[in-house]
């Protein structure tokens, strides 16, 4: 596994941290005048979150279904389905109506579990269709300040000269977190003790105890108890370095050239709606996440906007190419399940 290059994309389980939850409070905040004139002829429609609510996952959904309703005048509204690494909400639309009124705000944690799950009640590809990307968040490696590392470099030859020592928290084993840790391991060819903890805010407070070592995580999760001090930031896993920690290097110029990970987070809706509805969704989606309102939102959470071309079809090619490159890492890390 040594040689083993992997270019990948991934998504930090979203977390029900306190400052999350105080972060997506403030973002949305009470409705507005404008929403409270909506088109009450419209059916309402609901945006499934398979996770609690607090997490990055939940603010995107939350900051779209404001805009959103806003936008066109049709409520939208978030139903927060926690469990089971996200797949209850997930099997919860795939199997609900057709008619365009619910979705599911899926991310890399869906695509890793087609083929970490070897008994899925859904399918991302087949039972699910992919309807448009919301946004992206970086990922960062953060450390306990007590250890003797200050980069990268020096965090791979710790793990090389003290084989398991090393542990490297996570949301919960296979979760997407988990995975990213993987990886990492396998492009290192390094021996880190994975610990897992039942969600992320458990595992944050470990490694802030110094109970454990480090954890990669959604970057708003982290950067303010890195900005306090009480986490060390080694670097980010992006491709380039991220806007919101400009003086925090990447992994890639920290001697990973090939290491690149991002949470994605996307829009689904039942394999069997018409395509036209899809379509008219992407667009209102499109126009949502154009405003001067939701740029300033996702600014202050840490979400980067997706790219201009956000079609259904480029989408679902991208959903597609998450399951293939995930697969990959699963086999490798032998953590599929039974």
């Amino acid at each position: 596994m040594k040689d083993l290059t992997l270019k990948t994309t991934i998504m930090s389980k979203a977390n029900t941290s306190r400052l999350l939850l105080s972060l997506a409070l403030c973002l949305i905040g009470a409705p507005s005048q404008a929403q409270a004139q909506t088109n009450t002829s419209q059916p309402t429609l609901t945006f499934v979150v398979g996770y609690a609510p607090g997490g990055t996952t939940d603010i995107i959904a939350r900051i779209v279904a404001k805009e959103l309703t806003l936008q066109t005048g049709q409520t939208v509204i978030v139903e927060n389905k926690a469990g089971a690494n996200s797949n209850i909400g997930a099997e919860y639309v795939a199997n609900g109506p057709t008619n365009g009124t619910r979705f599911y705000i899926g991310s890399t944690a869906n695509a890793i579990n087609k083929s970490l799950y070897k008994k899925l009640n859904y399918d991302i590809e087949k039972d699910l269709s992919a309807v448009a990307l919301l946004g992206t968040v970086p990922n960062m490696l953060v450390i306990n300040p007590a250890l003797p590392i200050q980069n990268v470099e020096q965090y791979i030859a710790y793990a090389r000269a003290n084989p398991g020592k090393l542990t490297c928290a996570s949301s919960g084993a296979g979760s997407a977190i988990h995975m990213s840790c993987e990886l990492f391991k396998i492009q290192t060819n390094t021996n880190i003790l994975h610990v897992p903890y039942k969600g992320s805010s458990l595992a944050l407070n470990d490694l802030l105890g110094g109970q454990v070592s480090s954890i990669f995580d959604n970057m708003p999760s982290v950067l303010q108890q890195v900005r306090a001090g009480k986490l060390r930031a080694l670097g980010v896993t992006t491709a380039t370095r991220s806007s919101f920690a400009p003086d925090i290097p990447t992994l890639a110029e920290s001697g990973l050239p090939d290491f690149s990970v991002q949470a994605w987070f996307g829009l689904f809706a039942p394999s069997a709606t018409d395509p036209t509805l899809l379509k008219r969704v992407n667009a209102n989606v499109t126009q949502a996440l154009a405003t001067e309102t939701t740029k300033t939102s996702y600014a202050s959470a840490g979400i980067a906007l997706p790219p201009t071309t956000n079609t259904v079809d480029t989408f679902t090619a991208f959903v597609g190419q998450e399951v293939k490159k995930w697969s990959a890492v699963v086999r490798q890390s032998g953590t599929e399940t039974q």
